[in-house]
């Protein structure tokens, strides 16, 4: 499967941000593992600053806060099939606070939050407890599946 990524970097320091290669990889094992049959995927990853992450979880979700990645889905009209997933927006600064926080890598952290991205294009959620019995399972097996910790590990 090939993925296609628009990359967008919105900040002035880029410093510890993943690489397309990474990116692309966490993206397709997401696919994958999902069950995503199509032979390619279309997305935007776009690395912003708490201020804009933070409007627009205030437009969209009405939650007035930085939060670390936000999942736009792309809406395709009716009999028009598109390999185009949506944008996933992420808050450089709270990921590097939260990978400390919860002593992980920033790699590992970054890869946990494209799989959880993606899931979240694909149609998953976590925000009832039925819909996250099935997403975060999935989620964990991908994660591992692409080499890193279960993102939950410290939750259980």
């Amino acid at each position: 499967m090939q993925v296609f990524l628009d990359l967008q970097i919105a900040l002035d320091d880029t410093d510890n941000l993943p690489n397309e290669d990474q990116i692309t990889r966490w993206a397709q094992g997401a696919l994958q593992g999902a069950g995503y049959e199509a032979s390619e995927a279309e997305l935007t990853v776009r690395f912003v600053d708490n201020a804009e992450i933070q409007d627009l979880n205030k437009t969209y979700r009405h939650k007035d806060y930085a939060t670390n990645i936000l999942s736009f889905p792309f809406e395709c009209p009716d009999g028009v099939e598109l390999p185009l997933l949506g944008d996933l927006i992420i808050a450089k600064a709270v990921v590097e606070k939260e990978a400390l926080e919860q002593q992980k890598t920033l790699e590992e952290h970054y890869a946990h939050l494209i799989v959880h991205g993606v899931l979240h294009l694909l149609g998953y959620d976590h925000i009832e407890s039925e819909d996250a019995t099935i997403m975060e399972p999935l989620e964990i097996s991908i994660v591992q599946s692409l080499g890193y910790d279960n993102p939950y590990k410290d939750e259980i």
